[in-house]
């Protein structure tokens, strides 16, 4: 059934499928996942993001004008996991065009992929999905949107957009602004106050993802040069994805996302510039990995408390959460430090015993070994696990659920937070709604890289990125790629 269009209104539908998938976890992610996780239809979507420090925030800010009849179709997001299984990809697609279809005709479409979603026989999904949209809109239909930085950007997903623009912020608290970008980019092309032609640069490097801290080097150089570049070449953007490591698919690797206004201005000189700039800097962006023996040893003359970034066991990335390998580490130490693991089946046995309790409990995972750890724990508290965060943080998010959550005491005196369902670290009332005061602590560790530096920097002085084992390890090379591009440093050696 065919809505009736506003008059002299632009008809804007607003979707996405949104998956930052880990190619070398094991299991795949399901349906299921995005049901726990987030699963939207219509209005629940403005309801969900209005005020939410997230691009479809941004958007919706934008588009709740009298210039614009708002089309809220589908978005579908869940937390970063094993690639998407096939019958899951083409449920939610066909979800998506199914609620499309209802909506249909527009004047536009507004796009929320992540750009680096895998499914198991479509390892570039964002742009699969993403040219199934533009054959049903056919080419005269505006399609724009953004992209989470860590994108591995394909030539499908510009070849049938106007406009990709990733964030600009790593941690991405900037996710609200880039909405507002697009939208706005989106507006124009409507008022064809622009004519816009989309190329995409592949750069021959794959940044390493502790070295994608985007307030510090190698990325500060990297997005001031882009600036500068644009500038001195007339370019109307250079949209910079840094690349997310952990999916083996061609498309792995940084790159450059070139948008011109009706022409491809000096395209030949910006490609050069770019290639130049990245062989020269490569190393740059390897970085050193330090070993975590090192790192344990100069934590006692930092600044307290510490924030220990467990790179190998990077939630965000795709990890399951439970690596108990720093734990087991810190154990041997007499700092007192606060953990989160995430591991149901130790939630429902601590769930057994009365507040105050000893008893010995086994939980997580250690990467090496594949033991649980054991140890004798007091439980000090029980909580639902639900929480919200009201500022810009990483991944946008308002409303946070861990599942049933319990605190519990080694007696070796760390805190233990034990988790029912896998969240990011992405924010600091994971904690303060447990009664967790992160400041009591000598080191907080965070099972992340750069993410959750946003949510726990202003509270922790000194921040160290933990060189962990697990499917989230920062050394990419020990990862067995099939699909990668070549060459491709640091795997390749590249001639400056």
């Amino acid at each position: 059934m065919l809505l009736p269009a506003e008059k002299n209104k632009f008809r804007i539908a607003l979707l996405g499928i949104y998956h930052e998938s880990n190619t070398f976890v094991e299991g795949l992610t399901t349906i299921n996942d995005f049901k726990k996780g987030r699963l939207l239809k219509g209005s629940k979507i403005i309801d969900e993001y209005k005020d939410a420090y997230h691009e479809l925030g941004g958007a919706i800010e934008v588009f709740t004008n009298n210039e614009v009849e708002l089309l809220p179709v589908f978005y579908a997001e869940t937390t970063p996991g094993g690639l998407i299984g096939e019958t899951t990809y083409l449920e939610l697609a066909d979800q998506m065009f199914r609620e499309l279809d209802a909506v249909l005709p527009l004047d536009a479409c507004f796009v929320v992929p992540h750009g680096a979603a895998v499914a198991e026989n479509h390892r570039d999904m964002d742009g699969d999905w993403l040219q199934l949209l533009r054959k049903k809109l056919g080419e005269k239909i505006p399609i724009v949107g953004t992209l989470d930085p860590h994108a591995n950007v394909s030539h499908a997903m510009v070849n049938c957009t106007q406009g990709l623009f990733p964030y600009s912020t790593n941690p991405h608290i900037d996710q609200r602004e880039t909405g507002r970008k697009a939208a706005q980019f989106l507006l124009k092309i409507l008022r064809k106050e622009i004519d816009p032609v989309q190329v995409l640069f592949q750069a021959p490097v794959a940044m390493s993802i502790e070295q994608q801290y985007t307030s510090a080097e190698p990325c500060k150089s990297l997005y001031q040069f882009a600036e500068t570049l644009c500038e001195s070449e007339n370019g109307l953007h250079l949209n910079i994805s840094i690349g997310f490591p952990y999916a083996d698919v061609y498309e792995m690797g940084t790159s450059v996302i070139i948008i011109f206004n009706k022409e491809r201005q000096n395209e030949t000189s910006i490609r050069d510039r770019l290639e130049a700039y990245f062989k020269k800097e490569k190393k740059n962006f390897v970085g050193e990995k330090d070993t975590i023996d090192s790192q344990l040893h100069s934590i006692g003359e930092k600044r307290k408390p510490v924030l220990l970034l467990d790179m190998g066991d990077n939630v965000g990335g795709g990890s399951n959460g439970n690596s108990a390998y720093l734990l087991e580490k810190l154990e041997r130490t007499n700092y007192r430090s606060f953990n989160c693991i995430y591991d149901p089946a130790a939630v429902k046995e601590c769930l057994s015993h009365d507040s105050r309790e000893n008893f010995l409990l086994s939980f997580g995972i250690n990467p090496e070994t594949g033991n649980a750890y054991q140890t004798a724990v007091t439980l000090i508290s029980t909580h639902n696990g639900q929480f919200r965060e009201e500022q810009p943080r990483h991944g946008g998010q308002v409303h946070y659920d861990m599942g049933d959550t319990v605190i519990v005491v080694t007696e070796r005196g760390n805190t233990i937070m034990l988790n029912s369902k896998r969240i990011p670290p992405f924010s600091l009332a994971q904690l303060t709604s447990c009664g967790v005061n992160p400041g009591t602590f000598d080191v907080v560790v965070a099972k992340g890289v750069n993410a959750p530096i946003a949510a726990y920097g202003p509270v922790c002085p000194t921040i160290i990125q933990a060189n962990t084992p697990g499917v989230t390890q920062a050394d990419m090379t020990k990862f067995n790629f099939q699909y990668r591009r070549k060459p491709l440093f640091p795997f390749e050696d590249l001639q400056a």
